[in-house]
C-alpha cells in the first residue's frame, strides 16, 4: 500500500506588484493540484492604507489596493504581516521582493523552514561580497541551506496578472526541482522554459534593469529609435561579456535568447519602470527618490542601484578601462565557440 504524501506548503515572501501579481498565479493553480496545499501564506509588509491594514484588506477584500489596485487575488492566498509566521512550515519558499533587502529577510528567517524546503528566487538584482559579484539566489543558499532556483523573463506585472499571454524562464542547478516550480506556476498564459543555466538567468534579470536605465536616458533626451535600438543591442553584449566574466559555471549564449534574456530586455527598455523612471530623471531633474514617490507609489527601482552595485564590481577587479572593442570581439569568438559546445541549449 502506497504511503500518502502531505501536500506542499508555498509562502510568497513579498508582496509587491510582482509578488501579488505571482500570488493570483499561485492561488489559483494550488486549487487544482493536489500536490500542493490549497492555503497560500504570503508575507506582506504591514503598511495602513486610509486607517485599514493591508493585510486586512486583502484578506477581507482579496485584493493589494496600494501596490496592484483592480486585481482580485484568490480567496485561499492569506496576508500575513509577520515574517516567521507566514514561513513556518512551508516547504517552497517564492522569494519576491527588493533585493537590497535579502540579506535582512534571510537573517530573520534562517532556522525557521524546513531543511528540506525549496526555494525559488524571482528577485532582479544582484549583490557584492568580499570577491565580487554575488547572485541573490547563493545568499539564500548560503545563508538558509536550501536549493534554489531562479525565474527571469519578459513579465510586467500588471500584464501578467491581466492573463496576458508572456513567457518566462525558470533556471535551475537541479532539474526535478525547477520542474516542480513550473508545476506550480505555469498556466496557459504564463508559460515556462526550464534550463540548467540558472547563474546566466539570474544574472539576465538584474542586468537588463541597467540596459533599461539606458534607454530612459534615450527616451528622456529625444534621441531617437536608432540610438536606443543601438543601446539596446550594446547592453545586451555586454550582458553577455559579464556574465562569460563572471558567472562561476558554463554560460550559454543560447539563455540569452530565451524570454530571461532578449525578451526581458525588449520589454523593460520599452514598457518597464527603470525605463519610465529614468525618461522621467531626465525631463524633471528631479532625484530617483522622488520619482519612487511620484510614480512607483513608493515601490523601489533595481537598475540604478544595481548599476552601482555593478560598477564597484568592476572597479574591485581592475575592469573599469577594459578595452570594450577587446571585449566584444573575445565575447563573440566565445559565443561562436558556444553554439557548437553548448548543444543542449
Amino acid at each position: 500500500m502506497a504511503l500518502s504524501v502531505a501536500p506542499l506548503k508555498v509562502c510568497i515572501v513579498g508582496s509587491g506588484n510582482w509578488g501579488s501579481a505571482v500570488a493570483k498565479i499561485i492561488g489559483n493553480n494550488v486549487k487544482k493540484l493536489q500536490k500542493f496545499a490549497s492555503t497560500v501564506n504570503m508575507w506582506v509588509f504591514e503598511e495602513n492604507i486610509n486607517g485599514r491594514k493591508l493585510t486586512d484588506i486583502i484578506n477581507k477584500d482579496h485584493e493589494n489596493v496600494k501596490y496592484l489596485p483592480g486585481c482580485k487575488l484568490p480567496d485561499n492566498v492569506v496576508a500575513i504581516p509577520n515574517l516567521r509566521e507566514a514561513v513556518q512550515d512551508a516547504d517552497l519558499l517564492v522569494f519576491v521582493i527588493p533585493h537590497q533587502f535579502i540579506h535582512k529577510v534571510c537573517d530573520e528567517i534562517t532556522g525557521q523552514v524546513r531543511r528540506k524546503a525549496l526555494g525559488i528566487t524571482l528577485i532582479k538584482g544582484i549583490d557584492e561580497g568580499p570577491e565580487g559579484l554575488r547572485l541573490i539566489s547563493d545568499i539564500i543558499r548560503e545563508k538558509m541551506g536550501i536549493d534554489i532556483s531562479v525565474l527571469m523573463g519578459a513579465n510586467i506585472a500588471n500584464e501578467v496578472a491581466a492573463e496576458k499571454f508572456c513567457e518566462t524562464t525558470i533556471g535551475c542547478k537541479i532539474l526535478e526541482n525547477g520542474l516542480l516550480f513550473k508545476e506550480l506556476l505555469q498556466t496557459p498564459n504564463f508559460r515556462i522554459t526550464v534550463v540548467h543555466d540558472a547563474d546566466t538567468v539570474e544574472l539576465c534579470g538584474a542586468l537588463k534593469n541597467v540596459v533599461a536605465v539606458g534607454a530612459g536616458f534615450c527616451d528622456g533626451l529625444c534621441c531617437g529609435d536608432n540610438t536606443k535600438a543601438a543601446v539596446i543591442r550594446l547592453g545586451l553584449m555586454e550582458m553577455i561579456a559579464f556574465a562569460k566574466i563572471f558567472c562561476k559555471g558554463q554560460v550559454s549564449t543560447a539563455t540569452f535568447l530565451e524570454s530571461c534574456g532578449i525578451a526581458d530586455l525588449i520589454t523593460t527598455c520599452y514598457g518597464g519602470r527603470n525605463r519610465r523612471v529614468a525618461e522621467a530623471f531626465v525631463k524633471t531633474g528631479k532625484s530617483i527618490e522622488e520619482l519612487e514617490k511620484e510614480m512607483l507609489n513608493g515601490q523601489k527601482l533595481q537598475g540604478p542601484q544595481t548599476s552601482a552595485e555593478v560598477h564597484r564590481i568592476l572597479k574591485q577587479k581592475g575592469m573599469l578601462d577594459k578595452n570594450r572593442d577587446a571585449q566584444m570581439t573575445d565575447v563573440q569568438t566565445r559565443s561562436n565557440d558556444s553554439y557548437c559546445s553548448d548543444s543542449d541549449g
